[in-house]
């Protein structure tokens, strides 16, 4: 640190802290007593001021800023080592401080704005892992857990009916879609076979056609041979009956037989005509119209086959969404009944850990048997007391000269005899809000740890922190109360001749009871402890 930045820091704790430091107290001074530090006092009413200040008591009074005046403290100039320190007072906690919250949810329709505690434990009390330490009214949220299970019931119920019928309509489509299927083949199959040129429907049929054409043509000769035959037979029986050797009866008969004859034969050829008329209306429109009607048949299948897949995909994804639905709707109805069985467990909490009970400081709520809790509403702390932390702050003017892992000694008010080594955790980035020192001054908090073991501190327990930050060996050092700032400039008053002179001196490092006089003054000189009763009249004297 430069001088003229050293120079300017002594400034600032002489305008902040005056000629003794605000923070500084009995407990303080006791403690500097121990370390060794040069004490401060504001009489003379300590017989051990003596030998520490050398007073001078002057026979003449003060006049014309000439003589020494009997009211001046004197302290002797000494090279000394200076332990350069930040001290700050704070109050003692857990470094380990396990919060317990209310976990219990507010049940709305029993008209009460929260859960009322049943029991809590005394506040202070020292609690093993596993103790009971607060519970809940139960009684609302066993009946919300026991609707909750009807409801999960009826849930369940549902997702395995929509099992059922997911599983159905699985068979359902397989059994349509092969039927539709079946429907296709079928006319491939028929169709094919229709047109088969070796042993097809259609060939079959010209051929069993064709074969009549020619049973008829075999019959019309054979109605023709009959037919002549009887034509001669009845010329023969004319040529008997006019000769006399045949009868009229002989010539009839012979007639009939001719006129059958006759028409057995014209009855075969018309039957060759209607078989030849078959057999080209087979070929020619027949074939067409049954190929048209067989392909027709075809496509209406595949069509079918289609529109029963797309129906089959529709109704499981139907059957699937509902079992979706009501799958989902299981799992919300479990998790809300595993949340509701959580809540009741809930409502007693037992401790985590060992520690001690600390209920949550509220202005607004209080924690006591019969009064109604929050969800998520801090219940009580349990801190550890085997390892305690200091949470204190800094000024902003300190701040630039700690670090994190510095080393501190700590005391606490309610063992003063008692010192704890400790090491500073953590510095806060921003300042604090809503400091004692009034908004212009800023201040930051500082957690500083305390490394030794402890026993029978608390939590809450005022504790006063020294942070180390230098140490100078053997350097020229004054108590704080003998400097003094006017216009920019520190003086010291010394002694000269019986007189007072003021004298200019430059200051280096301090803490919050000693200043090292970097140039100025050499050591076993004599300068006055309460310089701010003359200063002013010496310096106008001088000017």
């Amino acid at each position: 640190m430069s001088q003229k930045n050293q120079r300017s820091d002594v400034s600032r704790r002489l305008n902040w802290k005056g000629a003794i430091s605000v923070r500084s107290d009995a407990r303080l001074r006791r403690s500097r007593q121990r370390r060794g530090a040069i004490p401060v006092f504001p009489s003379l009413a300590a017989a051990s001021l003596v030998p520490v200040f050398g007073l001078v008591l002057a026979s003449s009074f003060w006049g014309g800023g000439e003589t020494l005046d009997d009211r001046v403290l004197w302290h002797t100039v000494a090279t000394e080592d200076l332990q350069i320190s930040v001290i700050e007072r704070g109050n003692l906690e857990s470094q380990t401080n396990l919060e317990i919250n209310c976990e219990v949810e507010d049940v709305q329709r029993d008209g009460i704005n929260g859960t009322p505690i049943v029991w809590i434990i005394p506040n202070g009390s020292s609690v093993k892992k596993g103790d009971l330490l607060v519970e809940i009214d139960s009684t609302p949220m066993r009946e919300e857990l026991d609707e909750q299970i009807l409801d999960t019931e009826t849930a369940r119920s549902n997702k395995i009916q929509s099992e059922a019928d997911y599983s159905n309509q699985l068979v359902q489509n397989e059994t349509a879609k092969a039927e539709a299927e079946l429907k296709v083949q079928l006319a491939k199959l028929e169709l094919e076979m229709f047109v088969d040129e070796e042993s097809g429907t259609y060939k079959l049929a010209v051929d069993e056609i064709r074969r009549n054409i020619h049973n008829v043509n075999n019959d019309i000769l054979e109605a023709q041979a009959s037919l002549e035959l009887r034509r001669d037979d009845r010329q023969g029986i004319e040529s008997l009956y006019k000769l006399g050797y045949a009868n009229r009866n002989e010539l009839r008969k012979s007639e009939l037989a001719f006129l059958q004859a006759e028409g057995s034969y014209a009855a075969q050829l018309n039957k060759l005509q209607t078989t030849l008329a078959t057999l080209k209306r087979k070929e020619n429109y027949e074939r067409e119209m049954q190929l048209l009607t067989l392909d027709g048949k075809v496509k209406t299948a595949e069509r079918l086959l289609s529109q029963t897949e797309r129906n089959n995909e529709a109704r499981l994804a139907k059957v699937e969404a509902i079992l979706r639905a009501r799958t989902e709707s299981l799992k919300k109805e479990e998790e809300r009944l595993e949340r509701y069985q959580t809540q009741l467990k809930a409502c007693k909490i037992y401790a985590p850990e060992d520690g001690m009970v600390a209920y949550a400081s509220d202005r607004n709520t209080e924690i006591r048997e019969g009064v109604p809790v929050r969800y998520r509403q801090h219940l009580m702390s349990l801190p550890s007391l085997s390892a305690m932390q200091v949470q204190t702050t800094v000024h902003e003017s300190d701040l630039d000269q700690i670090q994190q892992g510095m080393k501190a000694r700590i005391t606490v008010d309610a063992f003063p005899e008692r010192e704890y080594s400790g090491t500073v955790q953590s510095i806060a980035v921003l300042p604090a809000q809503n400091s004692w020192r009034g908004s212009t001054t800023k201040v930051y908090e500082t957690v500083v740890t305390i490394d030794d073991e402890v026993a029978h501190l608390k939590p809450g327990m005022t504790a006063v922190t020294e942070i180390m930050v230098d140490f100078l060996e053997q350097i020229v050092t004054v108590p704080m109360q003998s400097i003094v700032e006017r216009n920019g400039v520190t003086w010291v008053l010394t002694q000269q001749d019986g007189r007072l002179i003021p004298r200019q001196v430059e200051t280096g490092r301090d803490n919050d009871s000693m200043v090292q006089i970097v140039e100025g003054l050499q050591a076993g000189e004599s300068i006055a402890l309460n310089p701010r009763e003359f200063i002013d009249d010496l310096l106008e004297t001088d000017a």
